[in-house]
């Protein structure tokens, strides 16, 4: 159950840490691409759309769009452009609408007559090709207002700041337990180290006692040879002396 634990526990860490940094990767590339009409992926750009103009048939405020590079020259009837708008109510910024008819200006530039499906209302300038900034290609529904967050001071602290800062914490976390594992596996080696020391110290003074031991039975067994001798050589002159008297 311990190991189990520690493989969960390790498994919800690693989830946390990706999703942090997952987090934080995706609102830095949402907050410095999305909405920018100079910066596109791969050919296409993610737009937030701020009205309705197109919600009876195809998109809504509050969702992203996607639009693809291409050559205004292809584009047909029915399909859907983003562009820069020309209107003085709106000069500068980016509509997406569908196209009415194929035309050209007062100069003879070819251009688009666009509208919004909501209204049915065609725009009041031409689209010329110079402003088309691409064909539309799909959208998420209401993903934007979550973009509009990340771009917001709560959102940089919510999706940003914490998921870095959770991440720092994890770190120190994890740091402090390895320390801890390090030191605990230190002080178990220490103690084993001394254990062992001891046991050795042990066993020595084990052997010294033996050899002291077997050093006072050879000192015992050569005090009896040297005496041997002696009590011979007095047994034969005892027995000499006996039969000199007989």
């Amino acid at each position: 159950m311990k190991k189990a634990w520690t493989i969960i526990k390790r498994a919800v860490v690693w989830l946390l840490v990706a999703a942090a940094i997952g987090m934080m990767i995706f609102t830095i590339v949402a907050v410095t691409t999305f909405d920018k009409k100079d910066r596109k992926i791969f050919g296409y750009m993610a737009l937030t759309v701020e009205s309705d103009s197109m919600a009876a048939t195809d998109f809504a405020a509050g969702d992203v769009i996607f639009i693809k590079d291409v050559d205004p020259a292809e584009l047909k009837v029915g399909d859907i452009i983003a562009f820069i708008s020309q209107n003085p109510v709106s000069f500068g910024d980016t509509v997406t609408h569908k196209i009415r008819n194929l035309t050209t200006d007062e100069n003879g530039d070819a251009g688009f007559i666009t509208y919004g499906t909501t209204t049915g209302t065609s725009d009041e300038d031409i689209v010329t090709y110079d402003f088309v900034l691409g064909k539309y290609v799909g959208h998420i529904a209401k993903v934007g207002y979550f973009f509009d967050f990340l771009k917001s001071t709560p959102g940089y602290i919510v999706c940003i700041l914490v998921p870095f800062v959770a991440l720092i914490v994890l770190q120190v976390v994890n740091c402090i337990q390895i320390f801890r594992r390090y030191k605990k596996e230190q002080t178990e080696q220490l103690e084993a180290e001394r254990a062992k020391l001891e046991e050795e110290r042990a066993e020595s003074k084990r052997m010294m006692e033996e050899l002291q031991e077997l050093r006072a039975q050879l000192e015992r067994q050569q005090v009896r040879t040297r005496s041997e001798p002696e009590s011979v050589e007095k047994q034969y002159g005892d027995i000499s002396s006996e039969n000199q008297g007989q």
